[in-house]
């Protein structure tokens, strides 16, 4: 592959106030930028680190401290060996959930600002489910359902959490939408992950309203989906803050 980054990496000369980025930053944004450009496609090698750092015109370890940057991003792929190298990585939603996990674990976004997230795309994707979700899209959130039935009664928390995950994922499915896939998915993770932290115990309704749920979709009844789902989720936030006393999670 031909592989020319373009501008090099001459610093701009800056005010005081403004933050300098560094080069390993720099070098990241450029690479971005092919990205976003088409011209680096996912699959593609780059240029070996010492073939980077004559083009970009900086030293190795800066290009090896920014390959390792877009690594830890989810962006590259690095393999070793004679076939290694660094690659452009297929797109990946654990990273986006892996980062909202963060932000959630470190206080930055609070339990209230979940809820209200997780309403609003909820919402949005039951009406396109209603809209594009077929018999088999049903099928498997009925499932889920049962399987989560049985986890319950067996006391197995763990496997019935898991099938809630499942259940929410498989709704997402039916939006046939990449985008509300990924958001689904990071949304959900996240919310499971808190009631395990906090060991809640489970609501015994939930079933039950996946039951009509399904039901609601299967008949194409948007408005009566989005609000029995609507308001399930919000009892369960509300449970959540008080299972946590009211603190941010």
């Amino acid at each position: 592959m031909n592989f020319e980054l373009p501008g090099g990496l001459a610093l701009v000369a800056r005010t005081p106030a403004t933050k300098t980025p560094r080069i390993f930053e720099e070098i990241c944004d450029q690479i971005r930028i092919r990205m976003e450009d088409g011209s680096l496609r996912p699959g593609d090698k780059l240029p070996a680190e010492r073939e980077l750092a004559i083009q970009l015109g900086a030293s190795r370890p800066a290009v090896r401290e920014a390959l390792r940057s877009l690594e830890i991003a989810g962006v590259l792929e690095l393999k070793k060996g004679v076939k290694g190298g660094a690659f452009i990585r297929e797109g990946d939603p654990a990273v986006v959930t892996r980062s909202f996990r963060d932000m959630v674990n470190l206080g930055h976004i609070s339990l209230a600002s979940l809820t209200e997230s997780r309403v609003l795309i909820t919402d949005a994707v039951t009406r396109l489910a209603c809209e594009r979700g077929t018999n088999d899209d049903f099928d498997a959130m009925d499932a889920c359902v049962t399987r989560t039935e049985a986890y319950a009664k067996e006391g197995n928390l763990e496997l019935r959490r898991v099938e809630l995950l499942s259940f929410y994922r498989q709704l997402s499915q039916a939006t046939h939408n990449e985008i509300m896939i990924m958001l689904v998915d990071a949304l959900t993770e996240i919310v499971l992950g808190v009631l395990a932290r906090l060991n809640a115990p489970p609501r015994q309704d939930t079933m039950k309203v996946h039951r009509e749920f399904v039901k609601l979709l299967r008949e194409r009844r948007p408005d009566e989906a989005v609000a029995l789902i609507s308001g399930h989720l919000r009892a369960l936030h509300l449970y959540l803050f008080e299972v946590e006393g009211g603190r941010t999670v």
